[in-house]
């Protein structure tokens, strides 16, 4: 089953973005996910558009699910999970490309930023229109969640 969502990111886990553990470090998730962010961002508020404007995260948490090993194509897909004044909020899925394995989920809450005030901006008309279209597909949960986003008991897992 292919996770909902539109790809952002294609890539191979190769040897040196390895630890001494055998497997993908932390930070090279973190590179993949920050790639697949300029292509949904992107695909929102066009850089070349609006060169004054980008984006600044301010949170992001992340779920390990499974071991990345050398040689594993990934694939990420994601999805706009809510529009705020000046915020989105988005998660980005990793999945093994051939077998569809969950790796990882980053969920990420970035604010519009001028760029030369060096402050958040609300988010454009174009860019907003853009990320609520974007909201169309149905969010993927992070671990521990129910499906309206918040948090569930150890009681009810």
């Amino acid at each position: 089953m292919t996770a909902p969502g539109i790809e952002t990111y294609v890539g191979v886990v190769h040897p040196w973005m390895c630890d001494a553990m055998g497997h993908l470090n932390v930070r090279h998730y973190v590179a993949m996910f920050d790639d697949a962010s300029f292509q949904l961002l992107g695909r929102i508020a066009a850089p070349n558009l609006t060169p004054t404007l980008g984006w600044a995260d301010v949170r992001m948490e992340i779920d390990y699910a499974h071991e990345t090993a050398v040689g594993t194509l990934v694939t990420i897909r994601s999805v706009v999970e809510k529009v705020g004044k000046s915020s989105l909020t988005y998660l980005h899925e990793m999945r093994g490309t051939l077998d569809d394995v969950l790796h990882a989920r980053m969920r990420t809450v970035t604010v519009r930023f001028d760029l030369q005030a060096r402050s958040k901006i609300e988010i454009e008309g174009k860019a907003d229109k853009r990320a609520q279209i974007s909201r169309g597909v149905k969010p993927m949960r992070m671990r521990g969640q129910s499906a309206d986003h918040e948090p569930v008991s150890e009681a009810a897992r």
